[in-house]
């Protein structure tokens, strides 16, 4: 109530006194992070039975701190905290916050006057628009470790299964392994088997070939005359 009467006092001032009727709207709530460089709150009003004459816009904060009045000079120039940009002839006006940061948390109330109109309703305020900046939860430094964290994890979970591909491959390729050596092993038996078998078989020839020799020379003996016997 405070606040309001505060608001309708400077409005007074401004020059609100006499038949036509103001409306503002406002949007309730707006939430940001403060590494926003900049946050924009709008305004939009409608007016019934007013003059021509462009309107004077206004805002108020009300924070912690007393409620007070903003850019009652304009607020024109980007590099001041605060900057208001004006579209009245499409009723529309806006604030916008530079180098956001926690403190600019509170209540900002946007307000129409038509100084030269007598009616009392000439000058209006909206609900006010909830401004809401929130911290970040995680500080540069702590950012940047958890993606170094994540980095290290992804490329530990890379070697792992890599390691894991070729731990299985080579266990799958040990049983050819040990069939294609006990082929080996079977083939070199086989051949000295072979081997063993054909020399067998070469000596019993040899013995075979000689016999029938041995026999003919031992016949044409006997057959031959003694002749040293009286």
């Amino acid at each position: 109530m405070g606040l309001r009467l505060e608001v309708s006092l400077i409005l007074f001032h401004v020059g609100a006194v006499g038949a036509c009727t103001v409306s503002v709207v406002q949007p309730g709530y707006l939430e940001v992070d403060y590494t926003s460089e900049t946050v924009t709150m709008e305004c939009t009003f409608s007016t019934t039975g007013c003059s021509s004459k462009q309107p004077r816009s206004l805002w108020f904060r009300c924070g912690t701190h007393q409620p007070e009045a903003l850019c009652l000079d304009g607020c024109r120039n980007k590099a001041d905290k605060f900057t208001v940009q004006e579209t009245l002839d499409q009723n529309r006006v806006s604030l916008t916050v530079n180098r956001v940061s926690p403190n600019d948390s509170a209540i900002y109330i946007c307000g129409i006057a038509f100084p030269h109109e007598p009616a009392p309703r000439a000058k209006q305020t909206g609900n006010g628009t909830t401004l809401v900046v929130r911290e970040r939860l995680l500080s540069k430094e702590v950012h940047s470790l958890l993606i170094v964290l994540l980095v290290l994890f992804s490329v530990y979970i890379t070697g792992v299964c890599v390691i894991f591909i070729v731990l299985f491959k080579s266990k799958s390729n040990s049983p050819r392994h040990r069939e294609t050596k006990d082929d080996s092993q079977k083939k070199s038996a086989r051949r000295i088997f072979q081997e063993i078998a054909q020399e067998l078989y070469h000596k019993r020839y040899v013995e075979t070939s000689q016999q029938p020799e041995r026999d003919s020379t031992f016949e044409n003996r006997r057959a031959l005359p003694n002749f040293g016997r009286p």
